[in-house]
């Protein structure tokens, strides 16, 4: 591991996208420390410690930007949004579904209007926070030394314009630096938050000595979780495939043997992104609206017995939804068939598209109920004990944060190896 993160800085090349990637994540990290102008910090930030779960959970997504209502406030979180928005249109408006398929030219057409959608996105959620904070709940009031209202174009204009930055943020890390920037974005968020969480877990506890060995108990389980969470994430299902021989000018060719790999999860973390977005976005919708039956059902679904089965349920959906919209078996099928390839023992064409098919849908289910446990069972000790390492520690976190840890060693390990360097993955 140290040997091939050694043999990543020897690269000249791999060495700036790993710098320039660690540079934004800084200024990143920055942005979420610096406050809206016109807010009254400290009387926001004794007002946020008293919000809801609901609130509690979007401040995990924001790297705690929303607790100190940065220009980070919004996150990444209209974001995801959008692109869950997109992802769906493709199945159900024909035409964004024939811009999926037409490559680069169709993929920048998505990619435009999911960042205007993300900005609309973010001008709903600016001013929802923004009314939600002047509510009573809140009572954040402004400085009489300027009006009001232009206070309030100035705090909207200011998250409109972070999320913009954000967004703006993550495609960089992905065109110019190492791995996916939208999920490293969410990752660093997450982070970053475990070491407040580990100091809250010590003191939770009257106890020093009891705090401590339970926040060690915690960590060690974790650690435990952490190989059997990377088995699943790397496991596959192998499909054989043999190629007919045949002659082309002088040459043989075909009459080898090779495999069609299916990951158990395909879909990866973004499941549990999707999901997380879903099941909060009604906390949006109540720090928009403020209604008093929007918050108790934003706070009801935020947590408890509700919250666990909505997790279930979507991961478990998105799980088949994602996978089929990155593997499509008619296409896999008339390319074997175009190739000369063939499934021992089963015939080619619509036979060998509907056996890949079954196959998907069996390893897809395993998969999903795996990552579907390991995100709720967390929220249910958490739900018990209130110990906040459990809850930054739980497992959609820890879920994302794995997922894209072996995203980007994966996308590090293909630049090793193309220097000839080992990879981490022996």
């Amino acid at each position: 591991m140290l040997s091939s993160i050694v043999n990543a800085f020897k690269i000249p090349e791999l060495r700036k996208k790993i710098l320039f990637t660690l540079a934004i994540i800084a200024l990143y990290r920055l942005g979420a420390y610096i406050p809206v102008p016109g807010i009254p910090f400290n009387q926001f930030a004794q007002s946020f410690r008293d919000a809801g779960v609901s609130m509690t959970m979007l401040d995990l997504f924001t790297g705690g930007a929303l607790s100190n209502f940065s220009v980070f406030s919004l996150g990444i979180m209209p974001y995801i949004t959008a692109s869950i928005i997109m992802q769906l249109m493709q199945g159900v408006i024909p035409a964004v579904g024939r811009w999926a398929k037409e490559g680069d030219a169709g993929r920048r057409k998505i990619t435009q209007i999911t960042r205007y959608l993300t900005l609309g996105l973010g001008l709903i959620n600016a001013v929802g926070y923004l009314l939600l904070f002047q509510s009573p709940q809140y009572g954040v009031v402004f400085s009489d030394a300027v009006p009001a209202w232009f206070t309030s174009i100035v705090v909207v204009f200011t998250l409109v314009v972070g999320t913009a930055l954000i967004m703006w943020m993550g495609e960089l890390i992905t065109q110019r630096g190492v791995g996916n920037g939208m999920s490293l974005i969410i990752f660093i968020s997450i982070v970053s938050g475990v070491p407040g969480a580990i100091f809250s877990s010590i003191n939770y506890s009257a106890d020093l000595g009891m705090g401590i060995a339970v926040t060690l108990l915690i960590i060690l389980v974790v650690l435990a979780c952490i190989p059997a969470i990377i088995f699943v994430e790397r496991a596959q299902r192998r499909i054989p495939v043999n190629y007919a021989k045949r002659i082309q000018g002088r040459r043989q060719m075909g009459g080898q043997s090779t495999y069609i790999p299916l990951k158990v999860n395909a879909a990866g973390v973004i499941p549990i992104i999707f999901a997380s977005c879903l099941i909060y976005f009604p906390a949006q919708l109540a720090a928009l609206f403020n209604v008093d039956w929007l918050n108790s059902f934003a706070n009801a679904i935020s947590t408890g017995w509700i919250n666990w089965i909505l997790n279930v349920v979507l991961i478990v959906f998105f799980a088949y939804f994602y996978t089929s919209m990155v593997f499509n078996p008619e296409e896999t099928a008339e390319n074997l068939k175009k190739q000369g390839g063939f499934i021992p023992g089963v015939r080619p064409g619509t036979a060998t598209m509907q056996y890949i098919k079954n196959v998907l849908h069996r390893v897809t289910l395993p998969g999903g109920i795996f990552i579907a446990i390991i995100a709720v069972v967390p929220s249910i000790i958490f739900y018990f004990t209130g110990n906040q390492l459990i809850q930054a520690f739980g497992g959609t976190s820890i879920l994302i944060m794995i997922g894209v840890a072996l995203d980007t060693m994966n996308k590090v390990e293909s630049q090793l190896k193309m220097h000839n360097y080992e990879g981490f993955f022996k």
